[in-house]
């Protein structure tokens, strides 16, 4: 369906990857058939980290090497595809929010509206 299991918001100052630890701890435990993650081709570490955390295989969606033309990425168009749901309300439209738990809290919202929505509508969507 598309939907979050989690948000983590952080400043721009913090690397992907230890972003990525924040969100996976918040999984640990919650989602228990949870088995593979895609991530972006700078995963380092973090494959052998999330393994022995909780037994996650992390795929890794690799850029072609020497390709100087567009390529769209396996899975990317769901990240694309998410922000651009989340785009669509205003308090997500801009980075208005001063507190990265104020914006977790409206991305939870944003994506409990877009649920709710397709329960209500479930052939529209």
């Amino acid at each position: 369906m598309g939907l979050l299991l989690a948000v983590v918001v952080l400043a721009a100052d913090i690397q992907g990857r230890e972003g990525a630890k924040l969100v996976l701890r918040k999984l640990l435990g919650r989602f228990p058939r949870l088995r593979l993650i895609w991530a972006d081709g700078a995963a380092g570490q973090l494959v052998d980290w999330a393994s022995a955390l909780g037994g996650w295989l992390i795929q890794v969606v690799k850029h072609a090497k020497n390709l100087h033309s567009f390529q769209v990425l396996p899975r990317r168009w769901m990240v694309e595809r998410t922000f651009a749901w989340l785009g669509r309300n205003r308090r997500l439209s801009k980075d208005y929010e001063e507190l990265t738990e104020t914006t977790e809290t409206w991305i939870y919202t944003a994506m409990t509206g877009l649920m709710l929505r397709r329960l209500a509508y479930p052939r529209a969507f």
